[in-house]
């Protein structure tokens, strides 16, 4: 839709230039009333629901409103000896003026194009809840001022079950810059199928989060500032502290969340709590949230399942001798699933932090699987390349052999049948 309105701007403009710079006129009056035109043609639009109004067409609707002002004042107000003389440059640079900030105004529309949200494929129809919790027991690293940490978490989980029926728990976390619905077509598939699922919002690591009241907490630009510069092969000292920093971060929000989750579900609990079955966790993530899930079971002996979206084991990573990481040699506690696309699989064996999931698929215990997802590449692991198929494809380059659903689909299945198989049978 944004691609046909741009096509449509662009021909009326070129068309209002060519006829003023064949005239060697302005045509003030035929330029005002077209954009007039044009601005009740959105809104009827956007009335009828012939363009679905969203954050999408409000830079649009700005500039319309705009040029739709500024020629009722061209047409009514402005005194005649304000008229400004014909110069063919000038109607050029105009035409191409509009033009730019029609390009910039869709923008959000084209990086960002609706989309349909996948079938989920079970039988329980799905409700979500979202909470802000505060940890008495940690003091936001990310601000001076001196207040707790507080952790959002966000709940899909099936809102028709029986009084009487828990269902297992699975927790997510998202990657270094994701959102916590960056995998919401997953999260709404376990669900479907008799799962309570959380996915963690971990304030200024996330790109951003919202509250329970609504707030937007925005990434930590020295956060960000350390994933550019965090490279193993060339400071591999560095990235260990770096990994070994927001391993502190992370695993302490999704402890502190499974913790508040349990002892609500163990205490009288009522809503989403009471769904919960605290004898039955999985823990799951997408790229860093997936390393923080990974070791999750090296720290608590709740945890009965992990599934890894294209995650190194950071947490197993002891030190660094000369240029090696050195590795723990505790044997993995649970079944763990890893998940690849075509960003990492070729370079398991040279990433020095994927070592240990290179390890795996040479020497792999009977409950370490590993699950190679051809066609696309690492943010094809979630839902950004339905949301947003041009940032996929500026992200992971080259050219992808999938349907972006299809591959979805493909992976959310796999973890459904993971998580059923070690958390349900």
């Amino acid at each position: 839709m944004g691609i046909v309105v741009l096509a449509i701007i662009s021909a009326i403009e070129l068309a209002l230039m060519t006829f003023s710079l064949v005239t060697q006129s302005r045509q003030e009056k035929i330029r005002g009333v077209v954009h007039i035109i044009s601005f009740a043609a959105f809104v009827i639009f956007v009335a009828v629901s012939v363009i679905p109004w969203s954050f999408r067409w409000f830079g649009l609707a700005t500039l319309l409103f705009f040029l739709a002002v500024l020629a009722l004042w061209n047409l009514f107000l402005k005194p005649r000896w304000h008229i400004a003389e014909y110069k063919s440059g000038a109607i050029i640079f105009r035409a191409l003026a509009i033009l730019f900030l029609a390009f910039i105004s869709l923008s959000p529309g084209l990086i960002f194009p609706p989309y349909h949200p996948l079938t989920v494929t079970g039988q329980y129809q799905v409700a979500t809840a979202r909470f802000t919790y505060t940890d008495e027991n940690r003091i936001e690293a990310f601000s001076t001022s001196g207040e707790n940490r507080q952790v959002n978490a966000v709940f899909w989980y099936p809102q028709e079950g029986d009084n009487a029926e828990i269902f297992p728990l699975v927790v997510f976390s998202h990657g270094g810059l994701g959102l916590e619905t960056s995998n919401e077509s997953l999260y709404h598939e376990l669900a479907s199928h008799g799962y309570v699922v959380c996915s963690v919002g971990h304030p200024y690591h996330a790109f951003w989060t919202r509250g329970e009241d609504g707030g937007i907490t925005l990434v930590s630009w020295a956060y960000f500032r350390e994933l550019q510069e965090e490279n193993p092969q060339r400071d591999m000292q560095q990235s260990f502290r770096y990994y070994q920093k927001w391993m502190e971060t992370r695993l302490g929000d999704i402890n502190f969340v499974i913790n508040t989750i349990v002892g609500n579900a163990s205490n009288s609990a009522s809503g989403v709590y009471a769904l919960v079955d605290v004898e039955r966790i999985g823990v799951m993530g997408h790229s860093l949230g997936g390393s923080a899930a990974l070791a999750l079971p090296r720290l608590r002996d709740d945890i009965d399942a992990v599934i890894a979206l294209e995650s190194p084991f950071l947490f197993d990573i002891a030190g660094v001798e000369g240029d090696q990481f050195v590795w723990t040699d505790q044997v993995y506690p649970v079944p763990v699933l890893n998940v690849y696309s075509d960003s990492a699989w070729e370079h398991l064996a040279d990433w020095p932090q994927y070592s240990r999931n290179y390890a795996l698929l040479t020497d792999a215990p009977a409950t370490a699987y590993n699950l190679y997802f051809p066609g696309r590449g690492h943010f094809s692991l979630t839902d950004l390349s339905l949301t947003s198929p041009f940032l996929v494809r500026l992200l992971e380059g080259g050219q992808a052999t999938r349907d972006p659903a299809a591959y979805l689909r493909d992976v959310n299945q796999a973890c459904l049948e993971f998580f059923n198989h070690h958390l349900k049978d």
